[in-house]
């Protein structure tokens, strides 16, 4: 797509594709295709039903569901008529989800039948917050339309993407369709897609890593997978022709002991949720995969640094269309992928509006610095830090060391209050092996012994909890809320 002026009007990039290619592949579920052409007609006959139901530019409209076709549907009929797509994860307990919709003053609200299943109560009580503050909507998803498709303007605000947050609710990062442009264009500079390619949607669309995959795929053409849950990953890997997957560590190594023949297809792996082992990296070399690592938010539309998965670490370096500097330690950010604002009660919350905003930088409150080679490494969260004995302590930094032991996987460092010191830092342990027991405290002190300084060592070690996460970074609030409700 040529670069055009901010107010130029244009088709969303399904109906382009819908006009230029008609017949390719837009996703895929269970084995099933469905073309752009057929995806144009049912996002137009779901934009008819908006519009029927009484939606303006601008409205909310929160979605409760998992990864399915109707969430992708919905998406783009949002794109074609200026309302706001607010995904929402149907994991958060009933309780959340009201404080979320009256919070973020979601108007509308579109339940998936999985969704009303999983919390029979919901749909009852948002009845009787009344129409003033919430409508439920109900669509016929199978109706298509062959009216012509609606030119938009790419600036105006299209979706409204909770992030994770350090505190309290989670914000709403607003984006439009020309930050996601800008987003996938970038990206794709290092991992290239086709329209002969396919994206396997294994994450979730109310992540911003998940709602990329659909940006990425529509703006060439290439098709979204749905994850398949009545076969094994290696098997939908090889049945769907898999080219490109967003996965964690874990994820690959299942997939590597299984049958390295599922990667058959498979051109490019975005790696996420941790450092990825030397092991692991040899054996994609082996298999020529090219794998990659990234540093990004959802305020920047996803990725912000790419680079080819090491061992380091490190995040790779700056993609277009986005500006990045270091000040004091801390990460900031510019460029045409970020995003318009928080949602408000009356609007946007620009940037500009905020304590995170300097002169038209993001203040991300992330730490990095660059490497020799030009990488991007990041060294934690400023909200992360503690202060133990009158020296400042970084989490992350105990953590990337723990994680050189052969035996352990994962490891997030927290602080404890303590009467002499304020606070001491505490570990919680993944092993690289279930079969594997814990090394004793004893054990990781000598391990850490000649690696970090002492007052850094953790005073106590957890085993880490189970907790079922989503996406493909791990969320630390979630694994340490867990120990604190045990102790």
């Amino acid at each position: 797509m040529p670069n055009r002026p901010a107010n130029a009007l244009i088709l969303s990039p399904i109906h382009q594709i819908a006009t230029q290619r008609p017949d390719s592949i837009a996703y895929k579920i269970s084995g099933h295709a469905v073309s752009y052409q057929q995806l144009s007609q049912y996002v137009v006959a779901i934009g008819e039903q908006l519009k029927q139901a009484g939606l303006q530019q601008g409205d909310r409209v929160a979605c409760i569901a998992n990864n399915n076709p109707e969430l992708l549907k919905l998406y783009w009929a949002c794109v074609d008529h200026g309302l706001l797509f607010c995904p929402v994860s149907p994991r958060f307990a009933q309780k959340q989800l009201i404080e979320l919709i009256q919070t973020h003053q979601y108007r509308y609200c579109w339940l998936s039948n999985n969704t009303q299943a999983l919390l029979p109560d919901l749909k009852a009580k948002l009845l009787t917050l009344g129409q003033d503050n919430t409508r439920l909507l109900e669509f016929e998803f199978g109706k298509t339309s062959p009216q012509q498709s609606l030119k938009i303007d790419p600036a105006q605000a299209v979706d409204a993407i909770l992030t994770s947050g350090s505190t309290g609710l989670p914000k709403a990062a607003v984006h439009s369709l020309q930050n996601h442009i800008a987003s996938a264009k970038g990206a794709k500079t290092l991992i290239d897609i086709m329209e002969t390619d396919s994206w396997l949607l294994s994450l979730p669309l109310f992540h911003i890593g998940g709602l990329a995959i659909l940006n990425r795929c529509a703006l060439v053409g290439a098709c979204v997978v749905f994850e398949d849950k009545s076969i094994t990953l290696a098997e939908q890997l090889t049945r769907d022709q898999v080219s490109h997957l967003s996965l964690v560590s874990a994820q690959l190594q299942q997939l590597l002991s299984a049958d390295t023949h599922c990667f058959h297809h498979v051109k490019a792996m975005l790696l996420g949720g941790g450092a990825i082992s030397a092991d692991l990296l040899n054996q994609l070399a082996v298999l020529n995969i090219n794998a990659f690592t990234s540093y990004g938010m959802t305020e920047m539309g996803s990725q912000i640094t790419t680079g080819i998965a090491r061992a380091d670490s490190s995040s790779g370096q700056l993609l277009p269309q986005r500006e990045l500097k270091i000040v004091d330690g801390e990460i900031w950010l510019k460029g045409d992928c970020l995003f318009l604002g928080y949602l408000g009660v009356d609007g946007l919350n620009k940037p500009q509006d905020t304590s995170l905003e300097i002169q038209g930088w993001f203040r991300s409150t992330d730490l990095g610095h660059w490497d020799k080679n030009g990488n991007l490494c990041i060294d934690g969260r400023l909200d992360n830090m503690f202060v133990c004995g009158g020296e400042n302590l970084q989490p992350e930094e105990i953590e990337a060391v723990l994680k050189l032991h052969p035996l352990i996987a994962d490891a997030i460092v927290f602080a404890k209050a303590d009467d002499k010191f304020g606070h001491l830092p505490v570990a919680i342990i993944k092993l690289a092996n279930d079969l594997a027991s814990q090394p004793s405290e004893a054990e990781l002190t000598e391990f850490l012994a000649d690696k970090i300084a002492r007052f850094k060592r953790p005073r106590y070690y957890y085993p880490w909890p189970d907790v079922a996460t989503v996406g493909i970074k791990v969320v630390r609030k979630q694994i340490i809320a867990a120990i604190l409700l045990t102790k």
